[in-house]
């Protein structure tokens, strides 16, 4: 059976034409610093978003935890929101990784505010953990693909560096937020001391995402790469992939945003969905099921069987995400057979 695959924006497939470009990467040993591709790649993205340097890493996860390793010490707390991928997505790291504890904030719409922050922030006292980190999210994944507010991005960045507490953005979809707001990816990370970038998502391409920071954050999170296994030697095959993405796959993804504002409004009049509209502002569709009175599990396997992938949202909820592999016919089909099956 050929599927609707809504599961994510992770599942996208290299295109003919970025294979191409893999297939014709020059390379070297990264390790060494000597994958010329890999070397063109962290200088694109160090320049998109105005910073000194980048680095080139595996995943999306390993970028978030590299960063939040450099920032913090053993025993210190990380300040994220309570839906935030950091914490809830990535097995635990920031304590299995860097020793931290997270202390999570309930934000509206996957965005805290500065009055909240003071209020989770600890007191300078030797007995209490140190606030050495705040992570934000953009988009929210968990959400449901939302934008956080730039002008709360600059009060938080100002209270932050006023407080000695570092910033950093899990941007893996920055370039969805920036396709809606028209915000340059610079401009969002001029805020933030590190930045994690994600080019496996709605961008397309198969493996990658890129961490970027002063010259010696990025000196540092080298090595923290290197520790926690993510030393890749020819990856430039990878890397071309990226570029690609960059060059090609950014300026489309607009039409992610109106797939996804189509199939939402389509599934609003899914008996017992309950789907927040305003915050449909990019790729993400969260859906609460809760009042249909099936489980969220009975529901995927009845659309799995006619064709149609989702997966687990929130609790007792579905998660939809659309990308450059479905077409909008294929949403609109989809929406119709998510409709039909479900009411």
């Amino acid at each position: 059976m050929d599927y609707i695959d809504l599961r994510s924006d992770t599942v996208t497939r290299p295109s003919a034409a970025m294979r191409q470009a893999m297939a014709n990467a020059d390379v070297g040993d990264d390790v060494f610093g000597e994958d010329p591709t890999v070397n063109r790649l962290q200088e694109r993205v160090a320049e998109l978003l105005g910073k000194e340097a980048a680095l080139y890493v595996p995943s999306g996860s390993m970028g978030n935890q590299t960063c939040i390793k450099v920032h913090t010490q053993p025993g210190d707390e990380v300040i994220c929101e309570k839906g935030a991928h950091v914490f809830n997505y990535e097995t635990g790291g920031i304590a299995f990784l860097s020793g931290a504890q997270v202390h999570a904030i309930e934000g509206s719409r996957g965005a805290f505010t500065v009055d909240q922050i003071k209020r989770a922030v600890r007191p300078n006292v030797y007995y209490m953990p140190k606030t050495r980190l705040i992570c934000l999210e953009n988009t929210h994944n968990r959400a449901g693909g939302t934008i956080y507010p730039i002008g709360l991005i600059r009060e938080i960045s100002a209270y932050a560096r006023g407080q000695n507490i570092r910033l950093h953005l899990d941007g893996a979809r920055l370039w969805n937020a920036c396709a809606v707001t028209g915000i340059a990816p610079g401009e969002y990370a001029s805020y933030f001391d590190s930045v994690s970038v994600c080019l496996s998502k709605g961008l397309g391409a198969p493996v990658g995402s890129v961490i970027a920071g002063t010259r010696a954050f990025v000196d540092e999170a080298r090595h923290v790469r290197k520790i926690f296994g993510g030393g890749m030697r020819q990856a430039g095959i990878l890397a071309a992939a990226g570029l690609y993405a960059l060059e090609h796959n950014v300026t489309r993804l607009s039409e992610d945003h109106e797939k996804a504002s189509v199939l939402a409004r389509e599934l609003v009049h899914v008996k017992g969905f309950e789907i927040d509209l305003e915050s449909v502002q990019t790729n993400i569709i969260i859906i609460g099921a809760e009042k249909t009175g099936k489980t969220p599990e009975a529901m995927l396997s009845a659309l799995r069987a006619k064709g149609v992938l989702l997966t687990l949202g929130n609790y007792m909820g579905l998660r939809a995400v659309t990308h450059l592999d479905v077409s909008m016919e294929q949403v609109r089909q989809a929406g119709r057979i998510i409709r039909e099956t479900l009411n």
